[in-house]
Formats: C-alpha cells, structure tokens, sequence
C-alpha cells in the first residue's frame, strides 16, 4: 500500500501538487489523466523523491515495516529507488552503450556507480537482463547501440531495465507520448503482463483517455494539482473528462480534442 496524506509540493509562488490524499493497494494499475501542469509528473515523481514534497507525507506499507518515504536518507533512500523504477516518455537510455548494458545500469542501486561504470556485473544479473528483454521481446537486440533502436524498442529497453530493479512498483511518465499507435500498444501490453502476472503496482501519468480506461484499474484525474476525480475506468465518461480539462472546453481545445480522441491502438 501506498499512501499519500495531504501531500503538497510547492515551487516558490507556485503550488504544483495541492493536498492530495489518495491510497494506492499493491498491485494495482493506476492511470493519472489532466492537463499539462496539473501536477501528474510532479506527483508520480514525488514517490521515488526525485522531487520532495513540501507538506504532507508519504509511507508505503508491503506488510512490513513501514517506510516514511519523505523522511528517507542516503542508503535508504537508493534503496528505495531501487524498487521504486522509474520509465520516462524520452527512454533515458544511454545511446552509445549497448542494450544488455542499458538494461543493467538498472542495478546501479545494488552496486554502487563505480562498479556499474566498469560493467561488474554478475552472471546471475546478465542472465537476468536476458530474461528481461526477452519477456519484452528485445532480447536479439542485446548486443545494438541503444540509438539503433526504434523509439518504441528503446522503451521496450527501458521496462527491461525497470523489471532488473526487482520493483515494488514501476512509475511510468507519460510512456507512450513519443510512440507511433502500434508501439504504444506493445508498451502499455508490457504493462499491464507485468502488473496482472507479477503483481506489481503500476502508476502511470496517460495523456489518452482511451489509454487510460482500457489499461488502468483505475483513473485519477487532476487539476490545478488537486484530485477532482477518483474512480473506475467506467466512471470517466466525456462529462466528467471536460470537469478535469476544463469545464465547457472550447472544441477547438488541442489538448483535450487529443486526450478524447486519441487512442492507443
């Protein structure tokens, strides 16, 4: 479990995430849907603490001991991006290294940069990653240049490289924005076989509506970085999608007619 408790990230004058209080169950596929600058990466980014909050807190609970996310430090803190792997919609992959190396920069957590640096890395680990890419259907591209890839393959990498953090939970920042309609679909399928078969927790920032309801157990949506909806995939209908984007959208609005229309497939 995942809880935020009146969190609220401020940026000077500007609040980015405003009170929210939401519980997120393990294994669950969470969709976040709004505007650009509703507070969607600003929130999914506050889990992992490449942003602190600045009220508010935020604990995860996997049956153990509690961790209180916004008070983590040094060591616990990698620890926790270690099972907290982040996918971002420009890959961030590193370009000139090959795939398998790519896949395996994602257990830097577990050795320290110095030794990832230099490739130290155990049988165990590549097999691993080999494991990884297969599942994602990469696996004969191991040995290619990261930038010999198609984008929808180098994201396919970077989930390969996300699955080698053995998570708890996988972020996925706008993940399918930059792919053509075919590859956003073997991205999100990705997904969800690693949400439903592994039982890992899944959030995920959708610029789609149509994405968003086929994919996600459920949707949040936000605006102005509050949470003003909260429910089930077959609870977002038009009238409720314009309340997120705007109530009485102009229908010349670019960004709502593509999250309306839009689809993934």
């Amino acid at each position: 479990m995942l809880k935020f408790d009146h969190v609220t990230k401020q940026f000077g004058d500007y609040r980015a995430v405003n009170d929210v209080s939401i519980e997120v169950p393990k294994g669950q596929m969470l969709g976040i849907i709004g505007r650009s600058g509703a507070g969607k990466s600003t929130l999914l980014r506050s889990i992992n603490r490449l942003h602190d909050i600045t009220e508010g807190s935020i604990a995860f609970d996997d049956g153990g001991v509690p961790i209180e996310v916004d008070k983590l430090k040094g060591r616990e803190l990698l620890a926790w991006r270690a099972h907290c792997a982040m996918i971002f919609q420009q890959f961030n992959l590193f370009p000139r290294l090959n795939v398998i190396t790519n896949v395996l920069m994602g257990r830097i957590n577990y050795h320290g940069t110095i030794s990832s640096i230099f490739s130290r890395f155990t049988a165990d680990e590549r097999a691993m990653a080999i494991r990884a890419l297969d599942q994602l259907g990469v696996a004969e591209q191991c040995l290619q240049r990261a930038d010999t890839l198609s984008g929808g393959q180098q994201q396919r990498v970077a989930i390969a490289r996300a699955l080698v953090q053995e998570p708890n939970i996988v972020l996925a920042d706008e993940p399918i924005s930059s792919l053509d309609p075919r590859n956003a679909q073997i991205v999100m399928d990705a997904l969800r076989t690693i949400n439903k078969e592994q039982g890992i927790t899944v959030i995920a920032n959708l610029h789609t509506l149509d994405t968003a309801k086929m994919y996600c157990d459920r949707i949040i949506g936000m605006k102005e970085g509050a949470v003003i909806f909260d429910g089930g995939p077959e609870e977002l209908t038009e009238e409720v999608a314009r309340g997120i984007y705007g109530v009485g959208v102009d229908p010349d609005d670019e960004e709502f007619s593509t999250a309306i229309t839009s689809t993934a497939i």
